[in-house]
């Protein structure tokens, strides 16, 4: 039998994967909103999307258009809310969260400023995925 600590150190990473409605304009709202540079996309032959991969500061994560023909692959505006939150950690919350709302996200719970532990804001992006705006603040 495989030990915890052996199938923990064969995991490198984990990288969400979004599937939305319009992968072409996520990428763009991505970009304006979080800074994402776009490293890998694959075009389908009926146009959509099939994969890209968009770096943010050091993390990547995946995206795609919505293909629920294949495994049901559909996004939260499809499925009417989505039960995952993304955390993305930057160094000045307040001003990520005014880039992406002014990007078109929808402001859940605006920054909070705490003397100590983790400063956090919320927003909705325009594809329905929730993104919790962290940093973390010293003792």
């Amino acid at each position: 039998m495989t030990s915890d600590r052996v199938v923990a150190s064969l995991v490198k990473a984990a990288t969400p994967y979004l599937a939305v409605r319009d992968a072409r304009a996520a990428i763009d709202f991505y970009a304006r909103a979080f800074g994402a540079r776009q490293k890998i996309l694959i075009e389908e032959p009926d146009g959509r999307i099939g994969h890209a991969t968009l770096g943010i500061g050091s993390a990547e994560i995946y995206l795609a258009d919505e293909h629920p023909e294949f495994e049901n692959v559909v996004g939260p505006e499809t499925l009417g809310g989505t039960s995952v939150t993304i955390d993305l950690e930057v160094d000045d919350v307040d001003r990520v969260v005014e880039r992406a709302v002014a990007a078109g996200a929808d402001l859940i719970r605006p920054p909070d400023h705490p003397e100590s532990g983790v400063q956090a804001g919320k927003v909705r992006d325009p594809f329905g995925h929730i993104w919790l705006i962290t940093r973390i603040i010293g003792p």
